[in-house]
């Protein structure tokens, strides 16, 4: 037997034992001492001044490119690692497909954020939210929404089951958004999160203080956070609840993410009977979600949904594959389903059990009873998985109230589709629900109806079968939390959980100050002219610059030559009856597209350059309809530079403005274009 190690928080730039030996923390499956836990001792006022004013400063100092490349890094670096990883999850109770849930899904998740980040952000340290409101009529005062990094710690309180993927999917997008985090695991698995972030904080990639580690008790932690931090939590609503209620953060307003127990719903639609494709889907998808991390997932399906006339067929598939799963030691190649995290976690759900059989029978499993392939059932915490059966759902109360966080699921009926929706949202609010289906009219009544009650429905049905992620499985680039007693909380989301980090602010000022804030140009700030803009490399370009074009007058031929070569004739350009026959026109109008290729005619420079690609326009707009004899001109201006990291080139916004003879916006919209950073250099090395 080894010695068990004592786990050590990462804090104030140094790893620190707690002052008591600690918590004995057991390994799930064989009853061995793995670790001690404890952090008597630490100064938690101190920890978070550590994050804020060591680590606070230099994140915000970077821009989203440099934050994303950071975390792209980080990921890189462990999944290098991921075997040691793996090693350490067995002793959870995972099995090798249980920990790729946990750590190559965290580490994925890690470097999703990264890549959206690059992708879907600016190089810059601040946001621009919404477009620029102007406040009078000249344009001269105008106000413009920005998101800012919050200038305090993420404190993020996460739960057993998930000990990596619950910490990384919680950090990257507050690195992204440039705040320090503070991570705090739940004990029973603490020691997985202790090894990845002694990893973590052993590559150097980090800036110091941009992520700490407390092994064991909060303390007075929470006493000492302010307005400019958040906290997140992950685990039960009651001690969510406590904590949401802290005399500190409610103070202070701090922001505070809960997620909290949650009943998911599967549904089976009216329309996927036994010997149909959605029906076999449900059955595995159902049985996976029992067994997966042994059901230990705030995601996996506690009750299913089923038509009355399926009810005989759904139990005796769900029975059958139920008892195919093999139970034992994590580390077996024959194990399917590994023991719960802890003895007290077992004695729990056994607990939740008997309260559901106040409105349920059993009808496929035994709590009591443990069946294994291999290990020692007094050993470890193992519980076969366990199917109930509630005839009168809607007379059940316990159903819809207790959670056994296990291999646990109840079934019950529905007569029509109105039931089955309404006992998805007797849930009081989940993470997720699904329902599987291939008929239209089922999926959009069983979606618009759980909708409000759900943070994310899945549809499964043949045709996304073999692409489907699962009812079960978060992803970074959608929401994960739900409404209700699903703790009213939203993470991930892709960029929308980097801005849970942000303060949204509404700046309003002149145009030329407005500008300077954001690094945008907008509509009544400072232009300059000379040199064509498309001769500029990035290093030479600067935000403002400007080229009024030459004008061109669109004559018949211009519009009917375009609709020929194009193939576009409709009516509006073709007949003068029809046309002036509609509300919107005076006669025959050019084509929008043929307005905005005429554009690019009169702005483009033709000769090589810095300018490498055109890569599309955002927001385009027809605001007037050019008739024959209009004369058009344009207004080129520069708008916003993002230099690409790691890269020659970067982006370049151009705000397009097309206007007539009097002066009135036909067409208005934002270029984008790649562009070199330094042009000599390119055509050297094109040479």
């Amino acid at each position: 037997m080894t010695t068990p190690r004592r786990l050590e928080s990462y804090v104030c730039g140094r790893w620190t034992p707690g002052a008591k030996d600690g918590q004995p923390l057991l390994d799930a499956a064989t009853g061995e001492t793995v670790a001690l836990i404890d952090s008597t001792g630490l100064d938690f006022a101190a920890t978070l001044a550590h994050g804020r004013e060591v680590a606070g400063p230099k994140l915000r100092a970077m821009s989203f490119h440099d934050r994303a490349a950071m975390l792209k890094a980080l990921g890189l670096a462990l999944m290098g690692m991921k075997e040691e990883f793996y090693a350490e999850s067995l002793k959870t109770g995972a099995t090798r497909t249980d920990g790729w849930i946990d750590i190559e899904g965290g580490i994925g998740t890690m470097l999703t954020f990264a890549s959206k980040g690059r992708r879907e952000l600016p190089n810059t340290r601040v946001l621009t939210d919404g477009d620029v409101e102007t406040l009078s009529k000249d344009a001269s005062f105008s106000a413009q929404h920005i998101l800012t990094p919050l200038q305090g710690v993420a404190v993020h309180i996460n739960a057993f089951n998930f000990p990596i993927w619950g910490m990384l999917e919680k950090i990257a997008p507050t690195l992204l958004a440039g705040v320090p985090c503070l991570v705090k695991p739940a004990s029973q698995t603490a020691y997985l999160t202790e090894l990845m972030v002694r990893r973590i904080i052993g590559t150097g990639i980090l800036p110091e203080g941009a992520l700490q580690l407390i092994c064991g008790s909060v303390g007075d932690l929470l006493d000492h956070v302010t307005g400019q931090d958040a906290v997140t939590f992950t685990g039960s609503a009651w001690t969510g609840r406590k904590l949401k209620s802290h005399k500190a953060i409610v103070e202070n307003s701090v922001r505070f993410t809960m997620e909290a127990d949650s009943l998911n719903a599967a549904i089976l639609g009216p329309d996927a009977v036994a010997g149909t494709p959605e029906f076999d889907l449900f059955v595995k998808e159902v049985a996976r979600e029992m067994t997966t991390k042994a059901g230990q997932k705030c995601t996996a399906i506690r009750r299913v949904i089923a038509p009355r006339a399926q009810v005989e067929a759904l139990v005796e598939a769900l029975r059958a594959r139920l008892e195919k799963t093999a139970v034992g030691l994590p580390g077996d190649e024959a194990t399917r389903m590994g023991p719960l995290a802890s003895f007290e976690q077992r004695d729990e759900v056994r607990e939740r059990i008997r309260e559901l059989q106040a409105d349920a029978e059993i009808v496929a499993g035994n709590p009591d009873e443990v069946r294994l392939s291999s290990g020692d059932a007094e050993r470890g915490a193992f519980l076969n998985p366990v199917l109930l059966y509630a005839d009168n759902p809607f007379a059940a109360a316990n159903i819809h109230d207790v959670e056994a966080f296990g291999p646990v699921s109840t079934l019950m009926p529905y007569d029509d589709l109105g039931e089955a929706v309404e006992l998805a949202r007797m849930g009081k609010g989940s993470l997720v629900s699904s329902v599987f289906t291939d008929d239209p009219q089922v999926a959009e009544e069983v979606v618009i109806g759980a909708a409000p009650f759900h943070g994310r429905v899945m549809i499964g049905n043949r045709a996304s079968a073999k692409t489907s992620t699962g009812h079960g499985s978060p992803l970074a680039a959608l929401v994960h939390g739900g409404p209700g007693r699903a703790g009213g909380g939203e993470e991930m989301g892709g960029m929308r959980g980097v801005k849970h980090y942000m303060q949204r602010t509404a700046v309003q000022g002149a145009p030329r100050l407005l500008s300077a804030v954001t690094g945008r140009w907008i509509e009544g700030a400072p232009t300059q002219r000379g040199v064509h803009p498309f001769r500029k490399s990035l290093a030479e370009l600067s935000i403002g610059d400007q080229l009024v074009t030459a004008t061109r007058t669109i004559t018949r031929e211009d519009v009917e030559h375009f609709a020929q070569f194009t193939g576009d004739t409709f009516y509006a350009h073709m007949d003068e009856v029809a046309a002036k026959a509609n509300p919107f026109f005076e006669d025959r109008v050019a084509h929008g597209y043929l307005i905005a290729s005429f554009a690019a005619g009169l702005f483009v420079e033709p000769n090589p350059g810095p300018v490498l690609a055109n890569y599309g326009v955002d927001n385009l707009r027809f605001l007037s309809p050019v008739y024959f004899g209009d004369t058009l001109q344009v207004r080129l201006t520069c708008k916003e530079i993002n230099p690409r990291a790691n890269a020659e080139h970067g982006e370049v916004r151009w705000d397009c403005q097309v206007t007539n003879q009097n002066g009135a916006v036909v067409a208005q919209y934002d270029v984008l274009t790649m562009v070199a950073k330094t042009w000599p250099a390119v055509a050297q090395a094109a040479e």
